[in-house]
């Protein structure tokens, strides 16, 4: 084989790392959203000793994070290993990010080159991949799961095998690590049933599939005796997500969105997925479901992702979030993680059958150039890009000075097309690496670790959502000297005998579109309003931080310090 074809993987699989690894440190928005706290959490309590198996005393089961070990654990490690920060908390999704891309330059740089270079490009540049990688959330980290189950379930019962049963039991294992990282590998399931019908009509891989189901059937039953152990009900994860259902079911598609149900259920799956920009990926995996010719073998493994993948996205359009009622799951990009494996790989192989015969090349294009105009917005870049990189190889022809270039099976056109590929893709995470921070994470952690370490004791008024998780930036641990306390609570706080009161005003999150229209209900304009006697001790970006005055229990201001008085009120 050509060199430049086998050279594509490495130079994928490197610039898929670097780019991945730079955008992590550019883009990362430190805590975001309950679900990374929470996990941060429990991971300094595996730490420190403190995590309760227990189920919650009230028996409210609303928790469903808790029962992730696999999210956590490997944290509380890092932790152990690096101390406590923003970054420790995200290496583990960002790890199993970058494993992703190497399992799958392990599994076909040699004998499909182009599937691999193209497939890394696909998942690891993906925006909503490279987006998840700086969050502590599940889906990352299950998606290198899955495709670790699902390469070992392929290579597993490829002959000549020598060692199945080893495979048996990986597979089982690497199940297992998934299901205790999120309830979706349960999107594998049918694929697995469907496989294991086939092979036991055919009699065939039978060692591998006993060993995998003994092996994990012993670990199913260990949890369920852990469950059964702990909680008195060896159904306690099933009762828990159906519980969690039942609590968040204001805004199910039953009970609070029923007029959206029929669309959900038809067009809305394809709008969100064109708009998310994995039409590219569902169009060459359309082109990996054509035969090249007639007289071609195709190889096995394009029919496995194919297979894989199609079962994966009929569960994500028509499947329920519960069991005891009809409730399709949010379409949200954090929610396709286990699609995008067998998606990427059945895509990447229909970008090489692109790259070897050159046949679809204008049908293809004609599609992605459709994409491009129906949504008419920055994501329309790359369809049009990679569309109008088909029409020119279709009209190769008519191209005389590119006709060789573009030489169905040739390496130039094979680098060509990842390169393309490559430089669309990295459009948009390029363009948020360089917008403004929305949350001003560090200059807010900077500003707490300087100013409010406890050394004088206080109070701290913060917004609506650093209440939920400023103990975080004390590495769970707050002095007891500090209190935090919401804008709201101004009237009511009393201070005692040489304690301050310092507000700290986090613009970005004050004017993050995502937090206004649901948590935050104020403007910075308004805070300060609220608090007229004050004194700027600090700014760092768009986090500033105030000494102010409260109203006394005989409702009279406190006074700043003399000197401070005429800068206070020019403040």
């Amino acid at each position: 084989m050509n060199r430049s074809f086998l050279r594509l993987p490495h130079f994928a699989l490197l610039g898929v790392v670097l780019f991945t690894t730079v955008f992590f440190w550019l883009a990362h928005e430190g805590l975001y959203a309950l679900d990374d706290y929470y996990y941060a959490r429990y991971a300094h309590q595996l730490l420190t000793g403190t995590f309760r198996v227990e189920p919650d005393p009230l028996g409210l089961l609303h928790d469903p994070l808790k029962e992730r070990p696999l999210i956590f654990g490997p944290v509380a490690l890092l932790y152990r290993l690096f101390g406590i920060s923003i970054i420790t908390t995200t290496l583990w999704p960002l790890l199993a990010t970058l494993g992703c891309a190497g399992l799958l330059w392990a599994l076909y740089r040699r004998r499909h080159p182009v599937t691999a270079a193209g497939a890394m490009l696909l998942l690891g540049l993906h925006y909503f991949t490279l987006n998840l990688a700086t969050y502590l959330y599940p889906d990352n980290i299950l998606m290198f799961w899955c495709l670790a189950s699902a390469a070992t379930l392929l290579h597993g019962r490829r002959p000549p095998q020598t060692r199945p049963a080893a495979w048996g039991a990986g597979f089982a294992f690497l199940n297992f690590a998934a299901l205790l990282s999120k309830e979706t590998i349960a999107y594998y399931l049918p694929f697995y049933l469907l496989l294991l019908g086939r092979d036991v009509w055919r009699r065939r891989h039978l060692r591998f599939w006993v060993v995998a189901l003994l092996v994990g059937g012993a670990l199913l039953a260990g949890l369920l005796l852990f469950y059964q152990h702990y909680t008195h009900d060896a159904l306690y994860r099933l009762h828990l997500i159906e519980n969690t259902n039942a609590f968040l079911s204001e805004g199910n598609y039953l009970s609070g969105n029923r007029a959206s149900l029929v669309a959900r259920l038809t067009w809305q799956p394809v709008g969100f997925l064109v708009g998310s920009g994995l039409g590219v990926a569902f169009l060459l995996a359309g082109r990996a479901a054509v035969p090249a010719s007639s007289t071609t073998q195709e190889p096995s493994d394009a029919r496995f992702w194919l297979a894989l993948g199609g079962c994966t996205l009929a569960l994500y359009w028509w499947g329920s979030t519960s069991l005891a009622h009809y409730n399709p799951i949010s379409l949200l990009p954090r929610m396709t993680t286990p699609l995008l494996p067998p998606l990427c790989l059945a895509a990447g192989f229909g970008l090489e059958r692109l790259v070897r015969s050159g046949r679809g090349a204008g049908l293809l294009g004609g599609l992605l150039l459709g994409c491009a105009a129906w949504l008419h917005n920055g994501v329309s870049l790359l369809y049009g890009g990679m569309g109008v990189f088909c029409l020119l190889l279709a009209s190769r022809q008519q191209l005389r000075g590119f006709s060789r270039w573009l030489a169905p099976g040739s390496a130039s056109l094979a680098v060509g097309a990842i390169a393309v590929l490559g430089a669309l893709l990295v459009v948009r995470p390029a363009y948020i690496m360089l917008k403004p921070t929305n949350s001003a994470h560090f200059a807010q952690q900077r500003l707490i670790h300087q100013y409010l370490q406890g050394k004088p004791g206080g109070v701290v008024l913060v917004d609506d959502y650093l209440i939920g998780n400023y103990d975080f930036f004390y590495d769970f641990r707050v002095p007891t000297t500090l209190s935090y306390r919401r804008y709201w609570a101004r009237d009511s706080v009393q201070l005692g005998p040489g304690q301050h009161a310092w507000l700290l005003l986090n613009r970005s999150i004050l004017s993050n579109d995502e937090l206004t229209r649901k948590l935050i209900r104020y403007s910075p304009d308004s805070v300060l309003s609220w608090f007229p006697r004050r004194r700027l001790l600090a700014q760092d970006g768009t986090v500033e931080l105030y000494q102010v005055s409260l109203p006394t229990p005989a409702h009279e201001n406190r006074p700043l310090e003399p000197a401070q008085h005429a800068q206070g009120s020019a403040q």
